[in-house]
């Protein structure tokens, strides 16, 4: 998951040293602005990478897939396996959507994660906040590079260290604080230095969305209903990102203290929601050890809080 993520962030670290080649040396090349040019190259990218990947990368593990041995193939199936522990699967293919869709905890997080994205929009605004430090757009856009450097360095470390304790309320609340600092230096100063701190730290929060993901997985041992619950969740959340570009106006810069409010805000609220999550699920396995205790049953499935 923390490499599948962190893609999202390295895009934002080769986009802005691809972005600030062609803004300097392309604009006019063919009749064409440079901001056109970033639309061809970074678009044809794309779209070369997706042919190669619809024939490499496999619907299950038993699906054919040139890269994988057939002992790597049953190693997958195994990993499968041992995720639930033991547990009987309850839901069937067919009853897998009807499961995801009446279950509260699947809405719950799908809540969580649409307030955590409309929080995580700063990202998509790096280069404005950026901008506002009084540079060209080309020394600009080279400075939105480090924050995220930063960013999947550490993304990696948590998301391994998260899955070495298994816990993933404070994995997310760790880094959501440091967000929340970073918005609280840049809505009070204009200061250059202190205000690109500030992009160090919100960039910390973006792992946020993947341990999040992964602990949306954890919480449903059924396969079928857990493939449901994660494009429920992920659509959910996704449209967050409708209204997330309005929360950063032009009008309400160049501090756009308003914006780091409204974030701070969503934030706030996402981790409250995942607080009283972590209290759920941590009763549901005190239910569960109590149950095993009294009928002298073997360690069972547990969930990652």
């Amino acid at each position: 998951m923390a490499y599948f993520i962190c893609g999202s962030s390295v895009s934002k670290i080769v986009g802005s040293l691809v972005a600030s080649g062609i803004i300097a040396t392309m604009d006019g090349i063919f009749g064409f602005a440079a901001w056109r040019w970033l639309f061809f190259v970074e678009g044809a990218a794309t779209c070369i990478l997706a042919i190669p990947a619809f024939y490499l990368v496999p619907d299950f593990p038993t699906s054919p897939a040139s890269w994988l041995t057939a002992e790597e193939r049953r190693l997958a199936q195994a990993r499968m396996i041992e995720d639930v522990h033991g547990l009987e699967p309850s839901c069937t293919k067919q009853s897998g959507l009807v499961e995801a869709f009446t279950d509260w905890t699947v809405w719950w997080l799908a809540i969580a994660l649409t307030f955590l994205n409309v929080s995580l929009s700063f990202g998509d605004f790096i280069p404005t906040l950026a901008l506002t430090m009084g540079y060209s757009e080309s020394i600009t856009l080279l400075l939105c590079a480090p924050p995220w450097v930063l960013g999947v360095t550490t993304a990696i470390l948590i998301m391994r260290h998260s899955d070495a304790t298994k816990d993933r309320f404070w994995h997310i609340f760790g880094p959501v604080s440091l967000a929340f600092a970073g918005f609280v230096i840049g809505s009070l100063t204009m200061n250059t230095s202190i205000r690109y701190l500030s992009l160090f730290l919100m960039a910390q929060s973006t792992v946020t969305y993947s341990i999040l993901l992964a602990w949306v997985s954890n919480s449903i041992p059924e396969p079928s209903k857990r493939a449901v619950a994660l494009a429920v969740v992920a659509s959910v959340a996704g449209l967050g990102d409708i209204g997330a570009p309005y929360i950063w106006p032009s009008v309400w810069g160049p501090t756009y203290s308003k914006s780091y409010m409204i974030c701070m805000l969503l934030a706030t609220l996402c981790i409250l929601i995942l607080w009283v999550y972590r209290l759920y699920l941590a009763g549901l396995n005190k239910k569960a050890e109590m149950k095993e205790y009294t009928l002298g049953l073997p360690r069972g499935f547990r969930y990652i809080t």
